[in-house]
């Protein structure tokens, strides 16, 4: 019997993880280079490709996979075991091209959506400011009326994919001081010229990813607005919705990939006569570590399940991503303390994990956030006259 409870997945879900799990032992070969180099995980994305992976989460009439969330997240646990990496720049290309799917115009899904699976050319998600970060309401970055388009003026911080992505959907203020009611989303193509990208940030983990801050000033037409003033924040929340269950999966990767290991270690390695698993200080941690991260599977696999339902999961989702990244802390952090000091040096998959899992309590909304959306929906069901009622 396995300790860690497993999901079910159909067959086609099943054959979608299976070409993630495919493509594992090119991402374990090279992730402590990628790493190490901070380095762009080319081989593995273009192996990703090839099996239709990067795409999947598109509908096939745009040349993706049709794919449910729940595949999604059994895609990300996969890679995250082993190359988090590489499930960041995956879920980067998910997060960039959910807005378009969401409200874009017919064109727009054509030219946008058909150009990241079939010319492999890719959008990224540009909403965070170094001001601006937990409350975008706040933004710089403007909008202003001309020659019959838009002049944007702005910049955008540790923005994925950024300086690889040939557009990026990018927030900005429409009229300034109106708070969220003046917020309009665009689509901003490199092709147009006044955007240009810093160096990649040098980050403490998932260093394979590239996020660095985008300059704009420049000009686009009427048709490239995505989502008009007043709905634009709304959008980029939907989105983020749907990305903190994938960042749920992808932390259940990271906490998988170092309980694995520091079980299998606790198993074999001896101290005082018998194994580290014997002596409970080490053993109710792998146990206290393995019913977390049996838990947070079954939240993350049940919101995934409910929003391809058509379910509302926004606070589902903030408690999926609360639960299962500090879960994921929770792992990774024994999982250094159980290899000692081979676990504090490189190359070594539990010290990457480590630095890499701290980042996923930070994007899509840090924990903090997550707890006020979900105290926000505990006001909304229990104040006075709600008609909500008791769990």
């Amino acid at each position: 019997m396995q300790v860690i409870w497993s999901p079910q997945l159909d067959e086609k879900d099943a054959q979608w993880r299976d070409a993630a799990l495919q493509v594992s032992n090119t991402l374990a070969r090279h992730a402590a280079d990628v790493d190490g180099r901070q380095r762009y995980p080319g081989e593995a994305v273009d192996a990703l490709h090839a099996a239709g992976v990067t795409g999947m989460f598109l509908p096939v009439e745009y040349g993706g996979g049709g794919a449910s969330a729940t595949a999604f997240c059994a895609v990300m646990e996969e890679l995250a075991q082993v190359c988090a990496s590489t499930a960041g720049v995956v879920a980067t290309l998910q997060l960039g091209a959910q807005p378009v799917l969401a409200v874009g115009s017919a064109a727009q899904k054509q030219k946008y959506l058909n150009a990241l699976t079939r010319e492999r050319k890719a959008i990224s998600f540009a909403l965070s400011e170094r001001e601006a970060g937990s409350d975008p309401a706040n933004m710089t970055a403007a909008a202003s009326r001309e020659r019959g388009g838009w002049r944007i003026r702005g910049e955008k911080a540790w923005i994925g994919n950024g300086g690889l992505s040939d557009s990026y959907v990018v927030f900005a203020q429409t009229v300034p001081g109106s708070g969220r009611k003046g917020i309009a989303a665009f689509i901003v193509e490199v092709a147009d010229g006044g955007v240009t990208a810093d160096a990649p940030e040098d980050k403490m983990g998932m260093r394979g990813t590239s996020n660095c801050t985008i300059r704009f000033d420049t000009w686009v037409a009427d048709d490239r607005m995505l989502a008009p003033p007043g709905e634009a924040l709304r959008t980029a929340l939907s989105a983020l919705t749907v990305g903190r269950v994938t960042v749920a999966a992808q932390a259940l990767g990271m906490a998988l990939g170092s309980y694995n290991a520091a079980a299998r270690r606790a198993t074999v390695r001896k101290a005082f006569g018998q194994p580290l698993v014997d002596h409970q200080g080490i053993g109710f941690q792998l146990a206290e570590v393995s019913t977390r991260i049996s838990a947070g599977r079954a939240l993350c696999y049940q919101v995934a399940r409910a929003y391809d339902a058509g379910e509302d999961i926004s606070l589902l989702g903030a408690q999926a991503k609360l639960f299962c990244t500090e879960a994921a802390h929770a792992a990774v952090d024994l999982g250094v303390q159980v290899f000692g000091g081979e676990g504090f040096v490189k190359p070594s998959l539990v010290e990457r994990l480590y630095r890499d899992q701290r980042a996923t309590e930070i994007y899509e909304g840090t924990t903090e956030i997550q707890k006020l959306v979900i105290a926000r929906g505990i006001k909304r069901q229990f104040q006075p006259g709600s008609n909500l009622g008791p769990a």
